[in-house]
């Protein structure tokens, strides 16, 4: 019960002060993959997926990936349509999910809601170069805030990557 209500709260703030950014700038700092990031930043913050590198770097393998997927099909002036999708679009999207999860599988790097931002770009919701870069800018916010909160919380995350599991040591174990 405790960890579901300061989980909550530290979602919650850390959106605010996001949001709050998003409305002083006008630009979408505010995106929906943002939100199962920070889910896992504050709910798991010890696993592999919310480490700062994989955060960090699964995301800019979805903006590159949705970027790649809007170039191939030739939609990168293109606006959105979520309602009457083409071949180009599906064919964007199926590429660029793809080039996500074989980036981040390769790369080893995993972080699912990277696979949310290289729809969110190939589906052409935040395409220009300036929404990518801001794209960018707010993930790199939200893992700062992300570390400044859990360090605060005392929780052992992270700097960059995973912390590497300890092994138990057995008695005899290297008797041989």
């Amino acid at each position: 019960m405790i960890a579901a209500f300061t989980t909550s709260v530290r979602a919650f703030a850390v959106l605010v002060l996001i949001g709050t950014l998003a409305m002083g700038t006008g630009q979408p700092f505010l995106f929906p993959s943002l939100g199962p990031t920070a889910f896992l930043l504050f709910a798991t913050p010890l696993q592999p997926t919310a480490c700062p590198r994989n955060t960090l770097l699964g995301h800019l393998v979805g903006v590159l990936s949705g970027a790649a997927g809007l170039a191939t099909f030739g939609l990168l002036d293109t606006p959105p349509d979520l309602t009457h999708v083409t071949w180009a679009r599906a064919g964007a999207a199926a590429l660029a999910l793809a080039l996500t999860c074989g980036g981040m599988v390769l790369l080893r790097l995993p972080h699912p809601p990277a696979g949310a931002t290289t729809l969110i770009i190939a589906l052409g919701l935040l395409r220009t170069p300036a929404d990518l870069l801001v794209v960018l800018a707010s993930v790199v916010l939200l893992s700062a805030l992300g570390f400044a909160v859990n360090r605060l919380a005392r929780i052992p995350y992270p700097v960059w990557k995973p912390q590497a599991p300890v092994a138990p040591v057995t008695q005899g174990a290297t008797d041989q």
